[in-house]
């Protein structure tokens, strides 16, 4: 699975002066955000049709998205989510309560805790991710228009360094 890894630029001394920024950069950021914003109402709103609360349906997605043979561990959860391991602890318990997602001891390492998707649960994640990844087609478009501003504002900025 890909991870996203935010890069931010080094800071410059106040004496190197930096390329401006265009207006077709500012409106490609705006953009972008307001993108982000509008999916995320959107996938939230189809996971509320399902029952599921946001950080549920992330989870569901974490445990289903998680790369290699082994199963994802509750830690690993709590990392991909970005929360403490304990509040990972507490929505995986919601998570079995409703009969989404499976918790067993490792077989490799008895201390570590794997989690796996029940029929219910994965059922439930393939109908939102489809409804989700419709979505994202729509938005192919404008998707491409920011990732072109970025390129251009990177390479403005490596030549004008």
């Amino acid at each position: 699975m890909r991870r996203w890894k935010i890069a931010l630029p080094k800071r410059q001394p106040a004496s190197e002066a930096e390329p401006t920024l265009a207006s077709s950069d500012y409106r490609a950021l705006g953009e972008f955000r307001f993108a982000i914003r509008q999916f995320l109402a959107f996938s939230e709103e189809g996971a509320k049709a399902h029952g599921l609360t946001s950080q549920q349906h992330q989870a569901l997605l974490a445990i289903r998205a998680h790369p290699g043979s082994d199963p994802i561990s509750i830690g690993e959860l709590a990392e991909s989510l970005l929360i403490k391991n304990h509040s990972a602890v507490e929505l995986v318990a919601r998570l079995v309560e409703r009969d989404l997602v499976a918790r067993r001891d490792s077989d490799a390492d008895r201390r570590r805790v794997v989690l796996t998707l029940r029929p219910k649960g994965a059922e439930i994640l393939e109908t939102i991710s489809r409804r989700n990844l419709a979505r994202l087609n729509e938005g192919a478009d404008i998707l491409a228009d920011i990732i072109d501003a970025a390129r251009r504002a990177a390479s403005a900025q490596r030549s004008g360094s």
